[in-house]
C-alpha cells in the first residue's frame, strides 16, 4: 500500500487554526516548493499546513531574562569550547582538549555543528549560525565508505541540516539534507519487509545489522515526512510509514509490542515490552509526533492503541510514584523493574497526547530522583531509587519533558524544576565545556571526557526555550524532534 499524506480534516477533533508563523515564515517556502512540484491542493501540500493539537503557547508566563541568559552563556561556554579543541570533527573531549568522530574513525562530519544550527538561531547567535553554515556548505562530505548508525544518523545529521536549512534558508544545507537522506534509504529499500536495516554504507548502499530495536524502526518519519514535504518527493514518508505499518501488524493480543525485529522474517527477537524505556522510547514518541505534523490518522490511532495498552498494563505505582514495569508482551507477566532516563520524556509526551495527569506524574516521579542525586544517574530500580547505571550522558530527556509540560500550560512547576536540572548539571561542567560522569553517586562525582553532540541540540535549547520567551519560536505551534529539532514553529 502507497502512503500519502493524508488530506486536512477540517472537522478533526481537537484541532484549531495555524498560525501563519507557525510553519516558516507564513509557510511561504512550503506553497513555492509545492507550486513548483505541481503539487498545489494534492494531500501534500496540505500535510504542510495541519494545525497543532497542543494547546501549548496560550497561558506563558513572559521571560525569566536572567535565567535565560545564565543558559546562553553555559551553552557559548560549551560551544566555545567545542570550537577551540575541536572544530569540524564530530565530538569534543573537554577534559583533555582533544576530539572524536561518532560514525566512522577518521571520517568526521562536524557532527556537533550539525546539531547546533537551529540552537545557534533561536539564541540569536547569527554569527556564529553563519560561520556554522559556511563551514558545512564547505566542507561537508558524505560520500563515506562506512558504515553509519541509520537512526542516529536520521536524527542528528538528516534532522540537523533540515532544521538549519528551516532556520537559515540556505538552499546548500536542503541539498546536503537530502544526499543525507538518499544514502540512508537503502537500509528501508533493501528490507524484505519494509523494516529498516541498522547500518548503511554511505558510499555503496550496503546494509547490515538485521535486528532493529523499536526506537531504531519508527524514529524517522517526521524528518522524511518534512523533507518529503519540502521536495515534493515522497519517497521518504512512504519509507517511513512502511516500517511502522509493518510493525504494528506484529502487535500481540494485548496491544504490547516487542523490543526488536528481524527486518529479514519480519519476527519478533525479543519478546520484551520495554515502553517507554529504551531501546522502544521514540517509536511512541515519533506516532504522536507524524499526527501532529502532518495530520496522518494512521499514526494516531497506533499511538491512541499503544498508549492505551501500556498505561494499562505496564503502569505501576510505587510509594506514590508512578512507573512502567517490562512486561512480556504476549502474556504481560512482569520482567523488570528498571527505569531509565531516557525514559523520562515519556511524562511530556503523555501529556501532549491528551493523558495529563499521567504525564504529569510521570514526571514528577523523575523529579523525585532528582532529589536523590546531584544529577540523574543513567538508570535507577524504581522500587527503591537504586542506580543500577551509575553515570550521566548528559542526557537531556527529563528537561525535554519539562519543555513539552511548560509549552502546554506554563506552570512554574516545570521552570522551577528545569532550574534545579540546570544548576546540577554544573556538577558536570569543566574548563573546556560539559563532559559525562561515570559516577554520579559518589563525591566528588567522577566525571568523563566527551561532550556529546546532542548537548549542543537539546539540552541548553529546552532550558533557553523554558526561560527566554524566545522571539524567534512560536510556542503556540512549534514542535520538536526527538533530537530537539525545531521542525515547526520557526519564526
Amino acid at each position: 500500500m502507497t502512503s500519502t499524506f493524508p488530506s486536512p480534516s477540517p472537522s478533526s477533533p481537537g484541532r484549531r487554526s495555524l498560525s501563519r508563523r507557525g510553519v516558516l515564515r507564513g509557510s511561504a517556502l512550503l506553497g513555492a516548493t509545492a507550486a513548483a512540484s505541481g503539487l498545489l491542493g494534492s494531500p501534500l501540500a496540505g500535510a504542510a499546513t495541519r494545525p497543532s493539537a497542543s494547546p501549548g503557547g496560550r497561558h506563558l508566563p513572559p521571560a525569566d531574562r536572567a535565567k535565560a541568559a545564565q543558559v546562553r552563556a553555559e551553552f557559548l561556554h560549551g560551544w566555545n569550547g567545542y570550537k577551540k579543541a575541536a572544530w569540524g570533527h564530530d565530538e569534543v573531549k573537554p577534559v583533555s582538549g582533544t576530539s572524536s568522530e561518532f560514525f566512522v574513525p577518521g571520517r568526521p562530519v562536524a557532527l556537533s555543528v550539525i546539531e547546533a544550527l537551529d540552537t545557534l538561531y533561536v539564541m540569536e547567535l547569527d554569527d556564529e549560525l553563519k560561520l556554522s553554515c559556511d563551514y558545512l556548505e564547505k566542507h561537508l562530505d558524505l560520500d563515506i565508505d562506512g558504515d553509519f548508525h541509520v537512526f542516529e544518523a536520521i536524527i542528528r545529521v538528516v534532522g540537523g541540516l533540515l532544521s538549519g536549512y528551516l532556520v537559515t534558508r540556505r538552499p546548500k544545507l536542503l541539498e546536503l539534507t537530502r544526499e543525507a537522506a538518499d544514502r540512508l534509504l537503502p537500509a528501508f529499500t533493501k528490507s524484505p519487509t519494509g523494516i529498516p536495516y541498522t547500518q548503511v554504507n554511505m558510499r555503496t548502499g550496503a546494509v547490515s545489522g538485521n535486528t532493529p530495536p523499536l526506537a531504531e524502526v519508527g524514529t524517522n518519519i517526521l524528518e522524511f515526512g518534512v523533507l518529503s514535504q519540502l521536495t515534493g518527493d515522497q519517497k521518504y514518508y512512504q519509507a517511513a510509514k512502511k516500517a511502522y505499518r509493518e510493525t504494528m501488524r506484529r502487535i500481540s493480543p494485548l496491544g504490547l509490542l516487542g523490543t526488536s525485529l528481524n527486518v529479514e522474517t519480519g519476527k519478533w527477537a525479543d519478546g520484551t515490552d520495554t515502553a517507554p524505556n529504551p531501546p522502544v522510547d521514540s517509536f511512541y514518541e515519533y506516532l504522536w509526533g507524524g499526527w501532529e505534523l502532518f495530520g496522518d490518522r494512521d499514526l494516531l490511532n497506533w499511538y491512541r492503541e499503544t498508549t492505551r495498552a501500556i498505561l494499562r498494563r505496564q503502569s505501576v505505582t510505587v510509594d506514590g510514584h508512578l512507573w512502567f514495569r517490562q512486561a512480556d508482551m504476549n502474556t504481560g507477566k512482569t520482567t523488570g523493574t528498571r527505569a531509565s532516563e531516557l525514559a523520562s520524556f515519556y511524562g511530556g509526551l503523555l501529556a501532549m497526547g491528551g493523558d495529563q495527569p499521567q504525564g504529569e506524574a510521570y514526571y514528577r516521579s523523575w523529579s523525585a530522583v532528582m532529589q536523590r542525586y546531584p544529577v540523574l544517574p543513567e538508570e535507577i530500580d524504581y522500587t527503591d531509587f537504586s542506580a543500577t547505571q551509575k553515570g550521566n550522558q548528559l542526557r537531556p530527556e527529563y528537561v525535554n519533558s519539562a519543555f513539552n509540560l511548560f509549552q502546554l500550560n506554563g506552570r512554574q512547576e516545570w521552570r522551577d524544576t528545569a532550574w534545579t536540572y540546570f544548576q546540577g548539571m554544573k556538577n558536570l561542567r569543566v574548563d573546556g565545556g560539559y563532559t559525562i560522569a561515570s559516577d554520579v553517586t559518589v563525591s566528588p562525582m567522577a566525571l568523563g571526557d566527551l561532550t556529546p553532540a546532542y548537548w549542543f541540540a537539546e539540552n541548553m535549547k529546552y532550558l533557553y526555550l523554558i526561560f527566554a520567551a524566545a522571539p524567534r519560536y512560536d510556542y503556540r505551534t512549534g514542535y520538536l524532534s526527538t533530537e530537539g529539532k525545531l521542525l515547526r514553529g520557526v519564526r
